[in-house]
């Protein structure tokens, strides 16, 4: 029914408005906090378009982050300044890699990403598209390059911590020597969790890990 279907569309724009809004709120907090590089924050809004992407799917993602920034380009008196074209490269590169992810979970499998995984890359995505935008537009000094093992290590762990909220799990995988061990064990002693750790060897069986079943 005609009545029936704008009710349903109006619904759904009111609570994409709420969660503008929200993401809003939270990126002009993050706004005040201290960055090495002004301008490239570690994108704390994007918890809440993971939730929009996991509740009600990728366009609405867009949506929300588009609305993000420009409400908080509005708020913050910063609309088409050059905070504002970081914001928005960070934002867009952050729901391209939730889009890829989202895909990767539609295909399954044991490399879909969690929601920690989807949060990794946006936040990863996030940081490496203000980066890159800074460098060759605002700030092309080559003194810079050296902050980005910095910011990405920042991203890493605000993607962890953004995922940790949203709910969900994460494989981290690399070369030996890249501090992933060292990344898990500060998360844990930050959230107050417990941490173990198991040395894998190429003879090693599931059973090892979890144990077998014995019926007498």
């Amino acid at each position: 029914m005609p009545g029936t279907a704008e009710a349903a569309s109006a619904l759904r724009d009111a609570r994409l408005a709420r969660f503008a809004a929200l993401a809003a709120a939270v990126h002009v907090l993050e706004a005040g906090l201290p960055s090495p590089v002004p301008g490239i924050k570690p994108g704390l809004a994007n918890i809440v378009t993971l939730i929009v992407l996991l509740r009600h799917g990728w366009r609405a993602a867009v949506v929300v982050t588009l609305l993000r920034v420009v409400l908080s380009g509005l708020v913050l008196g910063t609309l088409f300044a050059p905070t504002f074209w970081l914001s928005l490269a960070g934002g867009l590169a952050a729901v391209a890699a939730l889009g890829l992810g989202a895909l990767g979970r539609r295909a399954g499998g044991w490399l879909a990403p969690g929601p920690v995984g989807l949060s990794v890359l946006a936040a990863c995505a996030h940081i490496q598209a203000q980066f890159w935008l800074a460098w060759s537009w605002f700030i092309p000094h080559p003194g810079l390059l050296g902050l980005l093992p910095l910011l990405q290590g920042a991203a890493l762990a605000a993607g962890l911590l953004t995922g940790l909220l949203a709910g969900g799990h994460v494989l981290l995988e690399g070369l030996p020597g890249l501090a992933k061990t060292l990344t898990v064990r500060c998360m844990a002693e930050a959230i107050d969790t417990g941490f173990s750790r198991i040395q894998f060897t190429p003879d090693m069986l599931p059973a090892d890990v979890i144990g077998t079943e014995v019926f007498n």
